[in-house]
């Protein structure tokens, strides 16, 4: 299963996306990027972080589907350039491992309503949940 989806994500990441032209971090909650094409889009930090291109070891396995729970107040601390190609963002959950090419940013702009519809179904269908567990 992990092949798979390392494999799609690889075909997602190689598309020609359009040059990008100007990336804005809106710290903590939102990155604003846009390409030489007109398109622009607005991913929020919680957005981003359950379409972290890094393997995480706070991903739960649920039915066979890796899922990622209780993200939704999760932060943007800041985001470093990696090359030319791309950006390493530091959330405030200390995740920092994935590095976001600027075509794999274009396909979640891209995509960001299917991909964000399709997390919050399979959520639902295991009874979990957006929101941080609470602490005792």
């Amino acid at each position: 299963m992990l092949a798979v989806q390392k494999a799609i994500r690889r075909i997602h990441t190689s598309l020609d996306a359009p040059r990008l032209t100007r990336f804005t971090l809106q710290a903590p909650k939102n990155v604003e990027v846009e390409y030489a094409n007109g398109s622009k889009f607005n991913l929020t930090a919680e957005f981003l972080r359950i379409h972290s291109p890094a393997v995480d070891g706070k991903v739960r396995s649920v039915g066979g589907e890796k899922v990622i729970i209780g993200r939704r107040h999760v932060g943007i601390m800041s985001a470093e350039p990696v090359g030319n190609y791309g950006v390493r963002m530091i959330f405030d959950d200390l995740h920092k491992t994935g590095i976001y090419t600027w075509d794999y940013l274009y396909h979640l702009g891209s995509n960001k309503f299917t991909l964000m519809r399709n997390y919050i179904k399979t959520l639902k269908k295991h009874g979990l949940s957006r929101d941080p567990p609470r602490r005792k």
